[in-house]
């Protein structure tokens, strides 16, 4: 039986207690001094986007299934978080309507829309932030694995589904802020998001949900469930053949996916401030695509660090080089795709095996030499 924790997902693991406990812990003992208040947010954000990568790696390096529609499924989770926090606000906003937040009152909505109403209690929204996402995702991937769309086919209806998202929620009329979205937050549970409390708490819990979806995805992937899902990404027509009822499996897979995405978008909101329809964005969704196979595909810990590479990156070339940003993730796509099939994670596992593999010749180079050990010689060069 395959171990749930190997030794990859162990050393991730274990780096990611060690920020978990650092972080926010400079943070707090030194006042903002040793680790300032925007880089809890900052790191916080990242491993979001980790959660999300982990979350695409499971359907597309595991199942085959390319979707340009993950961003859709983070934005969704976003939004539903972002209306509870806009209605924790009550009478604290700029027109001091205790039912409706400012945007609806400067819009003239009379009442509150009945797709409001249970988001001013916590456990709602943190039920709709899973429900939304994989309710979406059912009613598509029904439709889609069904009509067995599949290949680049099924990439663009869903790169298809989430601009329309994007162009609904633009508007006015549906009720989400129009363009300038849901913003303005003030505190979550009773604890004001502007203390580095609150930023410490929602660091943590970002990193205790990007530790549980690895966990999650790594149990499904190496169960019986996660052989038939490997089978059918590698030979669809030939898993059909054999009985299984493939469409069930892609849209179990596919709605997991993406309440796992809706969850990312959820610690997102609270973190960043905002969320709006940019989040819909079909760049967005390929950039996810882009996290995942620089970090390596099919890996799951790879995915989670492609993405965290990749949102560093940006920070800091967006910072230096504003103009050349897109120039270099395209360029840096590139080179992955042509001279890294396996990824960062695998050139970080073949640079190790090589060091382990080198270390060990050398070792029996000097036993032969001062005429030590020559019995252990042999088995040692046969393992190196």
């Amino acid at each position: 039986m395959t171990t749930l924790i190997d030794r990859r997902m162990g050393v991730f693991l274990a780096g990611l207690f060690v920020l978990t406990v650092l972080i926010p812990a400079g943070n707090l003992a030194s006042d903002g001094a040793l680790v300032p208040s925007y880089i809890v947010s900052l790191f916080g954000k990242y491993l979001c986007y980790a959660l999300l990568a982990v979350a695409l790696d499971l359907v597309w390096g595991f199942c085959g299934i390319l979707s340009l529609g993950h961003g859709a499924f983070f934005a969704l989770g976003g939004y539903a978080m972002g209306m509870h926090l806009m209605r924790e606000i009550g009478d604290r906003g700029v027109y001091a309507n205790p039912l409706l937040p400012d945007f609806m009152v400067f819009l003239n909505w009379k009442e509150l829309p009945w797709f409001w109403l249970g988001f001013d209690q916590f456990w709602f929204a943190s039920l709709m932030v899973m429900l939304v996402p994989g309710a979406l995702a059912f009613v598509f991937g029904w439709f889609a694995f069904r009509s067995r769309v599949t290949g680049v086919y099924l990439s663009i209806i869903t790169q298809a589904m989430t601009y329309a998202l994007q162009l609904a929620f633009f508007r006015n009329e549906m009720g989400f802020g129009g363009n300038n979205g849901l913003t303005d937050f003030k505190d979550v549970l009773g604890i004001p998001l502007q203390t580095d409390t609150a930023r410490a708490g929602l660091f943590v819990l970002s990193a205790l949900a990007l530790a549980a979806g690895l966990l999650i995805a790594r149990a499904i992937t190496t169960s019986k469930l996660g052989m038939i899902l490997v089978c059918i990404r590698d030979a669809e027509s030939r898993t059909r053949f054999m009985g299984y009822r493939v469409e069930g499996y892609k849209l179990f897979i596919f709605v997991v996916s993406a309440m796992m995405a809706g969850v990312a978008g959820a610690l997102y909101t609270p973190q960043v401030g905002i969320i709006n329809p940019g989040e819909f964005s079909p760049a967005n969704s390929i950039e996810i695509v882009i996290w995942v196979a620089l970090g390596g595909r099919g890996t799951l810990v790879g995915a989670a660090l492609g993405a965290i590479i990749v949102a560093a990156s940006k920070t800091l070339f967006t910072g230096w080089f504003p103009e050349f940003w897109l120039f270099a993730l395209g360029g840096l796509f590139i080179v992955v795709t042509l001279f890294l099939p396996r990824g960062v994670l695998g050139l970080i596992e073949d640079g190790l095996a090589s060091l382990r593999g080198g270390g060990a010749r050398r070792a029996v180079s000097a036993a032969r030499e001062d005429g030590q050990a020559p019995d252990a010689a042999p088995e040692a060069e046969a393992r190196a």
